[in-house]
């Protein structure tokens, strides 16, 4: 809950929903069994990313979306870290790209606290 935009219903729902975090490898698939990451399609070496798939946990990645949009929001009145890249990015890339980066990036927070911290 120490994260903005993470708040004591999104984590407690990612502890419920996720189990063991540590049967996920990296931040990354814990991100894709979430659905929070775009979807690919590659051929001939060419890789093209498509949009959001909408699979896994709908409920979670509805509050990782909800925190996001509020991270988003307040980043510009903040001077931490994760604040500064969030208006970084959405200066790059606009408003709506931005929230799915940052709902990523939380769910690849998410992951690292319950695999690194929980014993």
């Amino acid at each position: 809950m120490a994260v903005i935009g993470i708040g004591a219903l999104t984590a407690s729902t990612a502890v419920a929903t996720a189990g063991d975090a540590r049967l996920f490898k990296n931040g990354r698939q814990f991100a894709a069994w979430l659905s929070t990451v775009l979807k690919q399609k590659s051929s001939g070496g060419k890789t093209r990313l498509g949009r959001i798939i909408k699979q896994g946990n709908t409920y979670l990645r509805m509050l990782l979306f909800q925190g996001a949009r509020s991270a988003v929001t307040s980043a510009h009145r903040r001077t931490d870290r994760l604040s500064r890249w969030i208006v970084q990015l959405q200066a790059r890339v606009g408003w709506y790209r931005a929230l799915v980066g940052v709902a990523n990036k939380h769910a690849r927070i998410l992951w690292a606290i319950l695999a690194k911290v929980k014993a």
